[in-house]
């Protein structure tokens, strides 16, 4: 597969031997904030049940955490390819510690209540639409071309080590401890992050510009509304990377519904599964364990297998496995489940993520990027309130059934819609432009 060297990257960074300091303190700040949004991701549907047993209250709070990116994906896109993406890093962690400190204080004067945690929950979310997005389109500037392979698969298994692994046992550490433990150590790993950005990142990552005006580009910067279009335009346009988003899309959007009524189904003594709140953390710690298998192995399978076989097998089987829980609901069998839906969602997240990072030219990375999480993000509050709504009035197994039916689906329609010939010619296209 032809590669080519990203215009104005310069240092050991840029070199295939290695992925070099930079790369080093993005891998570190990745790590901090992915174990303060595991410990939050775990604790606060945990804390939650402490506040209200209803399912509908139960997807409201899932679904204040995905609005912002249904709200703002593309307006930050924008952002994210006008500004300096290190720099907006830096200010979007500097308010991720300053909500965590009121959420802190919250707990710890007893005013925390239902109609509060939503309210911190989705002020989280918005600086974390713009970390995110920053952080993700930094990517192709911090290594070259030919190692978005090694650089993905790392910092995805550190989200899931941080996440998962960790931030899931210390979730329930916290919660039984007190809110504002689950809330101020969070703060401090945020903290922590923001030193690891100002060090080794902030005003040391090139910043990619718009074509010259001579490649029949307008020498004027457009407006925000143009850039959105200029966006979605690519996206839509786009034949490998509109039905991987799309199906992405639809996966998020049932999983969403799916997670946000699960503890319902595994947590406590009424239900299902009948696991203590204390050791809900391990089922995310054996999600971390698949995960990070499929982290080692998801660059040698990018290298020796066509990707759309892999992208099928893997996403084939994580929604065949949405189906156990109901089938079969043990401790057990939920554990050895969540160590197969890691390692299938990571594999096919790394191998995706680098399709679109080396068919998107790096002026666009920002904008497709938030046209894009508007659709995969933006449906995780609509799958998740759906998810209540189902679950308040048909009951826990028909949102746990019908999540597997619609991704199932939605995977079959990729399968026809992307054929591996066309990654090959999309590549081919990007190279050459």
């Amino acid at each position: 597969m032809t590669t080519t060297q990203i215009p104005g990257a310069t240092g050991t960074a840029m070199t295939g031997a290695g992925l070099g300091p930079r790369f080093a303190h993005l891998l570190g700040a990745t790590g901090l904030s992915n174990l303060s949004d595991g410990i939050l991701q775990v604790g606060i549907p945990l804390l939650a049940l402490t506040l209200t047993s209803s399912p509908l209250d139960l997807s409201l709070v899932a679904a204040a955490a995905g609005l912002p990116w249904l709200l703002l994906s593309l307006h930050v896109g924008v952002l994210v390819d006008r500004h300096d993406r290190s720099r907006l890093l830096a200010l979007a962690t500097s308010a991720r510690v300053l909500v965590l400190l009121t959420a802190t204080v919250g707990a710890a004067t007893g005013a925390l209540s239902l109609p509060l945690l939503v309210a911190l929950v989705l002020a989280f979310g918005v600086a974390e639409v713009v970390a995110d997005s920053s952080a993700t389109a930094m990517i192709p500037s911090v290594v070259a071309a030919d190692r978005l392979n090694a650089a993905n698969s790392r910092l995805m298994g550190v989200q899931q080590v941080a996440n998962a692994f960790l931030g899931g046992p210390a979730a329930g550490l916290l919660v039984a401890l007190g809110a504002g433990w689950l809330f101020g150590v969070p703060a401090a790993l945020c903290a922590a992050t923001l030193l690891l950005v100002l060090r080794g990142l902030h005003g040391r990552v090139d910043h990619p510009v718009r074509p010259a005006a001579g490649d029949d580009v307008p020498p004027a910067r457009p407006s925000a509304r143009a850039e959105i279009g200029e966006g979605l335009r690519f996206l839509l346009g786009h034949r490998v990377v509109r039905p991987l988003l799309l199906g992405a899309t639809v996966l998020n959007f049932a999983s969403a519904g799916y997670f946000a009524v699960f503890p319902l189904w595994v947590v406590g003594p009424g239900s299902a599964v009948g696991l203590p709140a204390a050791m809900y953390g391990l089922l995310t710690a054996a999600l971390a364990v698949g995960a990070v298998a499929g982290a080692v192995l998801s660059g040698r399978l990018g290298r020796r297998l066509a990707e759309m076989p892999v992208v099928r097998v893997c996403w084939t089987a994580q929604a065949a496995l949405l189906v156990v829980p109901v089938l079969v609901p043990h401790v057990a069998v939920l554990v050895a489940t969540a160590v197969l839906i890691g390692f299938t969602n990571m594999v096919g997240n790394v191998v995706t993520r680098s399709m679109r990072q080396r068919m998107i030219p790096r002026h666009l990375l920002g904008r497709v990027g938030g046209a894009g999480t508007l659709l995969g993000y933006g449906s995780i509050p609509l799958g998740a309130l759906l998810g209540g709504v189902v679950g308040e009035t048909l009951g826990l197994p028909v949102v746990l059934l019908g999540a597997a039916a619609i991704s199932l689906a939605a995977v079959a329609r990729v399968a026809v819609a992307v054929p591996q010939r066309l990654v090959t010619e999309a590549d081919e296209a990007a190279a050459v432009a």
